[in-house]
């Protein structure tokens, strides 16, 4: 079954493919993007849960090593396991972009998140059951993790060639969560278990951001269901605003690369209004990523919106 809406997925391939043929790409700025995203990545996948460290203060304590006035001793640890569990990452694709997905590695993306919050429990299954504070879905029984986790790594591999991979990569993001399979941090694991998948495709990072985090919880609690279209949507969008910022600061500027503007800005010179515009990038219609809370778009991306809905009319009449 498709989720994935052939808008979006023929842009998402459309940007891959740029990206790739900028292939190699210059060490140093890849580095920097990197480092970038490395932080922004640590500071929301903990903050979704809780961490009340600032994207600034996570940057501090990660690359200088600073204590935070007044912040707990656990949000610090779990800035410096997070990106340690990055760093793992980014290792694990440069050595093999097919490395198999077992259950030894999840069970170790999740004792490098946890290695310094709750030694005893990094990287085992839990071995009572959990309420999920605020969420309508119980996860199965102790018991029954060991044998779910099995089958979903069947599941995994079974789909990989029959799945996009950002449709595959939103699916396991929800099972796993779904599963919880361990007593803390299987949003955190969830999220890396996805950008593993993503990333040995050749996506970049992506990031789910702390301000959508009420629509993110809204989307895989639709999931639990089995309605999946809303959360691929969602996941779709991160991993279009990864491309974006990757082209954006790759692309030469003598290639006519594309300015990123407000949907406030981008209203001026069009006939739509900003808030038009926004339901537009929130439905996926439109190119368009966000950088805090705002949506960001192109001039360009305004007239593909464009010139696909004249295309569709015509199809239509026909």
């Amino acid at each position: 079954m498709n989720y994935l809406s052939s808008i979006i997925k023929k842009r998402l391939e459309e940007k891959l493919t740029k990206l790739n043929k900028l292939r190699p790409l210059p060490k140093s700025a890849v580095q920097k993007l990197r480092e970038k995203f490395q932080i922004e990545m640590t500071y929301n996948s903990n903050a979704i849960e809780g961490n009340s460290l600032t994207l600034k203060e996570t940057f501090l304590v990660i690359n200088e090593g600073m204590t935070v006035k007044g912040k707990p001793l656990k949000d610090h640890l779990e800035a410096k396991d997070h990106h340690a569990a990055l760093e793992y990452l980014y290792d694990l694709v440069a050595k093999d972009k097919r490395h198999t997905f077992s259950e030894i590695l999840i069970r170790h993306l999740h004792q490098i998140i946890i290695q310094e919050i709750d030694k005893e429990w990094a990287g085992k299954y839990r071995n009572a059951n959990v309420i999920i504070g605020g969420a309508k879905h119980t996860p199965p029984d102790a018991l029954q993790v060991p044998q779910k986790m099995q089958d979903l790594i069947k599941w995994l591999n079974s789909q990989k060639n029959k799945m996009h991979v950002v449709e595959l990569s939103a699916l396991l993001h929800h099972k796993l969560v779904h599963i919880h399979p361990f007593f803390d941090g299987n949003g955190r694991t969830s999220r890396l278990a996805m950008n593993l998948l993503l990333m040995q495709n050749g996506y970049p990072l992506v990031i789910i951001l702390k301000n959508d985090r009420k629509k993110y919880y809204d989307v895989l609690s639709e999931a639990d269901s089995g309605k999946y279209e809303q959360l691929v949507k969602f996941i779709a969008q991160s991993v279009e605003r990864s491309l974006d910022i990757y082209l954006k600061i790759l692309t030469p500027t003598t290639r006519n690369q594309e300015k990123f503007l407000t949907l406030t800005e981008i209203s001026k010179n069009t006939s739509f209004s900003a808030k038009y515009l926004n339901l537009l990038a929130r439905q996926g219609k439109l190119e368009a990523h966000k950088e805090g809370r705002d949506w960001l778009t192109s001039k360009e991306a305004v007239e593909r919106y464009l010139k696909n809905r004249t295309r569709k009319r015509k199809t239509v009449k026909k």
